[in-house]
């Protein structure tokens, strides 16, 4: 299933996309898709729905985050080897783990914001999985089995913040706007294997990444795993698990020369895994809300 919530943002209501293409509305089944509704028995019982008796939603309605009441945002860093060599940085002995903040969280076409006096915005096109059964030091020949599904999101950075700023990458990862998912939800069942998925992110028309989770340092169970050590990983919560390389901080010209490319007012990202959906950002100045 392709579960997704539409609506304006605070209002979304929950929905699914049917094998045609058409988003149906799921409120008279369920009353949100949240931690609630990501659990093994309640996403059989909705397998079982007849998608066509469902309300056909009219237009293209905006799509919000498909997971409600995200507990916690958990992303991994340098988990491509190619991306930690254009970073500079060695592939590391264990997955470095760091939080965004649950409020830079959005859908997947909302416009992206630079915050006040950034300078080095990026882009990272990555895996998301969203947890569907609490996880507590769980072995990792098990860890699927504790996934509600799979999303695409950009883990959007300011680079300045992240390693020039002092302190824990965190501060350039969770700003307003900087954790677009989505645009649905794709359970388990439907991926039967994350470890062969195509990723890719273009910048104004232009191809920067192309990846496959396929060369992940780490891999999703063993990620699973190993987080659920050091903390408890909640249904809603989302894992996001690295990126490929063509960031904008390690870009090189033709020459084979640094030529950093950041973010700016009037940029848009198009970004999307295989069997995940596609995201659409447009890039604009700060602004209070």
């Amino acid at each position: 299933m392709k579960l997704l919530r539409y609506g304006p943002m605070g209002k979304e209501k929950p929905g699914v996309l049917d094998a045609d293409g058409v988003l149906r509305d799921l409120s008279a089944v369920i009353p949100e898709i949240g931690p609630a509704q990501l659990g093994d028995v309640a996403l059989a019982r909705l397998r079982r729905l007849n998608l066509a008796q469902l309300p056909a939603v009219r237009g293209r309605p905006r799509l919000g985050c498909p997971v409600a009441q995200v507990g916690k945002f958990i992303a991994i860093g340098l988990n491509y080897a190619d991306h930690a060599a254009e970073a500079g940085l060695p592939v590391p002995a264990e997955p470095v783990i760091f939080a965004k903040a649950v409020s830079c969280i959005q859908g997947s076409n909302d416009p992206v914001m630079l915050p006040k006096g950034s300078k080095k915005g990026d882009w990272e096109v990555e895996l998301g999985v969203v947890i569907g059964r609490t996880a507590r030091y769980v072995a990792q020949k098990d860890a699927l089995d504790h996934v509600a599904g799979y999303c695409v999101v950009n883990d959007v950075s300011e680079r300045e913040f992240q390693t020039e700023r002092g302190g824990t990458w965190d501060k350039g990862k969770g700003c307003d706007t900087f954790g677009p998912i989505g645009p649905w939800l794709v359970t388990r069942d439907e991926v039967p294997n994350p470890q062969r998925l195509g990723l890719w992110l273009d910048l104004n028309g232009e191809r920067m990444q192309t990846g496959n989770t396929r060369t992940m340092v780490f891999n999703v169970a063993k990620l699973i795993s190993y987080v659920s050590r050091f903390m408890t990983l909640e249904p809603g919560d989302v894992l996001t698990t690295g990126t490929p390389p063509g960031v904008g901080m390690g870009w090189r010209d033709a020459a084979g020369q640094p030529a950093p490319r950041y973010l700016k007012r009037g940029d848009r990202m198009a970004l999307g895994i295989d069997g995940l959906g596609e995201q659409h950002q447009d890039v604009v100045a700060f602004r209070l809300k």
